[in-house]
């Protein structure tokens, strides 16, 4: 017997600045409706996906920047996104800003996925830990990219849960492009990481690179799931959002690094796949079966400070 684990990448297109978390949280519900009549067991959604991609803003008001985190999950705006998963029996995976308050006033900020089962239950919290961008407004930017300026480097380190029958892992965004993400996955015996991403077309510092946005973003999730024997679910929020194109791109991949299913547009979309998590055992225990063919003791530049 197989432990098949239908899963849904759950592709959103476009969110505008004035949409309310109300309006989105509609358009994820459509989508877990549309990737459940599919037969989806659990939905993955992008990064921050509840509000557009503030990053691209410079924003000197700390009161409106923090109107884009939330304080408490479930919130009342995501409600009904719970709701609609404990109707139909699906779990399901999404990225926000969260705002934590500590002892003596302390605020924290991280950018935030989380694995939900479908009573509501969170599974699985993992809070990026590659922040991509700059701290200070570079205004000769056609937009910012300020992760470095609003969010803390995640402290949760790279944790991998035993949920929905398996052993799972999250990853936001840019955490994808380093192998070190995926290996730490794997070394914990991960059989499928789910990833969420907004991704511009077009990047400032090196625009030479502007064609190959897709090309790179598929190839690092390929590799990461080929070299590690897991299944990847990347998703995107993808289209022309506040004069940003983002890539799309959504995919499921095997643990052999092949992609099965994929979205096609940059818009609002599903792509749904039956992924055998035994199947990790073709890889994970061949070729990069780690206890055979690792050699740690000669990577000990990978964890030298600087370097």
């Amino acid at each position: 017997m197989t432990r098949s684990l239908r899963i849904a990448a759950a592709q959103l297109g476009p969110i505008a600045r004035t949409e309310t978390r109300a309006q989105v949280v509609e358009r994820m519900t459509a989508l877990m409706r549309a990737a459940n009549a599919r037969g989806a067991e659990l939905v993955v959604y992008p990064e921050l996906a509840l509000t557009t991609f503030f990053p691209r803003w410079y924003i000197e008001d700390q009161t409106e920047v923090d109107a884009f985190f939330e304080t408490e999950m479930p919130s009342d705006e995501t409600a009904p996104l719970f709701r609609a998963a404990a109707e139909l029996g699906v779990a399901f995976s999404f990225g926000y800003a969260e705002l934590v308050r500590e002892g003596e006033g302390r605020i924290r900020r991280f950018n935030t996925s989380v694995l939900v089962s479908s009573q509501g239950e969170i599974l699985l919290k993992y809070r990026k830990i590659h922040l991509p961008g700059h701290r200070d407004h570079e205004a000769w930017r056609p937009f910012q990219h300020l992760e470095k300026r609003y969010f803390e480097v995640g402290d949760l380190g790279f944790p991998v849960a035993d949920a929905l029958g398996g052993r799972i892992g999250s990853a936001i965004c840019n955490d994808r492009r380093w192998p070190e993400t995926f290996r730490m996955l794997g070394l914990q015996n991960a059989e499928l990481v789910l990833i969420g991403y907004n991704t511009p077309q077009h990047y400032p510092p090196a625009p030479e690179h502007d064609h190959l946005q897709d090309f790179h973003n598929h190839l690092c999730l390929q590799a990461g799931a080929y070299q590690n024997g897991t299944w990847v679910v990347g998703v995107a929020k993808a289209g022309l959002e506040e004069g940003c194109e983002l890539i799309g791109g959504s995919c499921i991949i095997a643990p052999t690094g092949e992609i099965v299913a994929r979205c096609l547009t940059r818009g609002d979309e599903v792509a749904v796949a039956d992924c055998d998590l035994d199947r990790c055992r073709e890889i994970q225990d061949n070729i990069f079966s780690f206890e055979k063919h690792r050699q740690p003791d000669q990577y000990g530049l990978l964890v030298k400070p600087g370097t």
